[in-house]
């Protein structure tokens, strides 16, 4: 008999090595290799020659020219009809649905609603015969949490198993059209001999099912855990082996949640989803503007707002500060949903450029309903927002703003800005401030709202203030 050999994996990039090292030679990091067992390899792989089973007609062409030498030419450009998956929010972050054949991975903390997403999801798609593979919780657990987000699907197929020999022989039998596996960490193949969650474990159940879906044309989605630092748990290769990565995340405190693409095969990774959770399930929040503003915000200090945009999608978005006397000898400098050295830099801009001393005071800095906006147009918000709470003078309402700050003080162009006008003047502001490069060759006569131009901080400032 063949004995087993030992190998060292590396667990944030997934580089081996026959023996033990402290450094990695391939991502730097230290103490990041595992000792793995491999299977001798006189045995058949069995869920890798599963997994390049084809399940069914629905792609046989992606399958038809595997392995094969072809023509650049030769080649259909023609797109596969994507798959809508009935969840506007879902289908704009996959860059227009679900593409036939894909692997998509969709991370998040626990608790945060991975699950009642995949299953609110699939529950609503009653045209597809769907395979939902649970290894981590009961059918009745799930029956429970069905009922509770009152979805009903005829060809909805549950499957509560860990094996993937066992997946693909049911797989084999249903012919599912879609596949959802919940988690991907808790499933092991025989091939491996180390318990389920393991880098090899994951590695090589990930490749299976990556076969699988490339072969036979039918969509998998894998759900996976995270990190305590946020990322994603398991060998980095796992990201690289998927099309397309999706990041669910919010504060549970907050009962709005975002969905993220990281990677995306098929799509841009600027686009954004909004969700609320609710008592009986996610719902999709298609004018975040209304939801993310403050009803009453008269006589407020510390609140301006941007005209921000993510992905495709314009929405409205409120920026809270507060600036108060260092009580400690070292001011603070905190951000939330916002970048904490984007932050410095702005302090630094309106300390030096405009003359405001903020070097012995606190400031704190907020994107309010839990959100993080990376949009560069919210410079010119941060600001107006920490000099009304340091001077204590609200904002008249009806105002917003949109433009990035260079380190100069001057307010640069920012993209798309008639998209912003427009989703300021459906929610009924009434004037904003804009870059003044941005007029050049823009009407502005077909808004009804006033547009202030600006060239520096002072000017914005100016126009707000007085």
């Amino acid at each position: 008999m063949a004995k087993d050999k030992i190998a060292y994996v590396c667990s944030n990039c997934g580089q081996e090595s026959p023996k033990w090292i402290g450094k990695c030679p391939a991502c730097g990091q230290w103490n990041t290799f595992k000792e793995i067992k491999v299977a001798p390899s006189s045995t058949p792989k069995t869920a890798a020659a599963r997994g390049g089973l084809s399940a069914g007609t629905s792609a046989q062409s992606s399958a038809l020219h595997a392995g094969k030498v072809l023509r650049l030419r030769d080649i259909s450009s023609k797109d596969d009809p994507r798959i809508d998956m009935h969840d506007a929010e879902l289908n704009r972050v996959l860059g227009g649905g679900l593409v036939p054949g894909s692997i998509v991975l969709l991370g998040g903390e626990p608790g945060i609603g991975k699950s009642t997403l995949s299953l609110q999801t699939m529950l609503n798609m009653p045209e597809k015969k769907i395979l939902y593979v649970s290894g981590e919780e009961s059918a009745h657990q799930l029956k429970m949490r069905a009922e509770r987000l009152g979805g009903e699907n005829e060809n909805f197929l549950l499957l509560t198993e860990n094996s993937l020999e066992t997946i693909f022989d049911h797989i084999k039998e249903v012919q599912p059209e879609l596949i959802v596996i919940d988690s991907i960490q808790t499933i092991s193949t025989e091939d491996v001999e180390s318990s389920a969650g393991s880098i090899a474990q994951v590695r090589e159940c990930a490749s299976a099912l990556l076969r699988f879906a490339k072969t036979s044309g039918v969509p998998v989605i894998l759900i996976g855990h995270i990190t305590k630092e946020g990322t994603l748990a398991g060998p980095k290769i796992l990201e690289h082996i998927v099309d397309t990565v999706i990041q669910f995340e919010g504060d549970q405190h907050y009962m709005y949640r975002i969905l993220r693409s990281i990677k995306n095969r098929f799509g841009s990774t600027a686009e954004l989803g909004i969700y609320e959770m609710l008592q009986n399930g996610l719902r999709q929040v298609s004018n975040p503007s209304e939801l993310l503003l403050t009803q009453d915000r008269d006589g407020l200090s510390g609140i301006a707002i941007t005209s921000a945009i993510e992905g495709i999608r314009p929405f409205l978005v409120e920026t809270q500060a507060l600036v108060s006397t260092a009580a400690y000898g070292t001011p603070q400098r905190s951000a939330t949903g916002f970048d904490q050295r984007r932050l410095n830099m702005l302090l630094a801009v309106l300390e030096k450029r405009v003359g405001f001393k903020l070097a012995q005071k606190d400031v704190f800095v907020n994107i309010a309903g839990g959100l993080r906006v990376t949009d560069l147009a919210m410079d010119l918000s941060v600001i107006a927002a920490v000099l009304s709470s340091n001077v204590d003078t609200p904002i008249e309402s009806g105002w917003c703003m949109a433009g990035e700050v260079g380190l100069s003080g001057e307010v640069r162009p920012v993209n798309r800005i008639e998209q912003r006008i427009a989703e300021a003047e459906k929610l009924g502001f009434t004037d904003m401030i804009i870059p003044k490069y941005n007029l050049q060759g823009f009407d502005k006569n077909k808004y009804s709202i006033r547009l202030h131009p600006v060239r520096k901080v002072e000017e914005a400032l100016r126009a707000i203030f007085g």
